[in-house]
């Protein structure tokens, strides 16, 4: 079964702190580099931070030095802290594999329904 299940954001003041988690399937996390994305509203879908299956990581400039992914190889799980947020950093936030997982025979990618991340000013 392929799966995905973003939890932990929220309502958070600028300047505040929220840690986002993501349940992965084995088909989507076994040994693949994993990201987190999001998308604000009336734009596109971005990548903000990867991180491969020997932890290497790399983020967006927009996020650099304030958010940081881990993951945990033994529970298929994938993590971002998110600290000194900002306005901008509002969005829904979604995981999946770096690139997106897309089913066999299908045209397009599998996400899961995200999570929201909202920073008031």
């Amino acid at each position: 079964q392929v799966q995905l299940v973003e939890s932990g954001g929220g309502l958070v003041q600028a300047g505040g702190s929220l840690r986002l988690s993501c349940a992965a399937s084995g088909r989507i996390f076994g040994g693949n580099p994993m990201g987190w994305y999001r998308q604000a509203p009336g734009k596109q879908r971005e990548l903000v931070a990867t991180i491969s299956n020997g932890g290497s990581t790399n983020y967006a400039g927009s996020v650099k030095g304030r958010f940081t992914i881990s993951r945990d190889n033994a529970k298929n799980m994938v993590y971002l802290e998110m600290n000194s947020l900002k306005p901008e950093d509002t969005a829904a936030y979604y995981c999946n594999k770096d690139p997106p997982y897309r089913p066999l025979r299908d045209a397009m990618d599998y996400w899961g329904k995200g999570t929201l991340v909202t920073v008031s000013s």
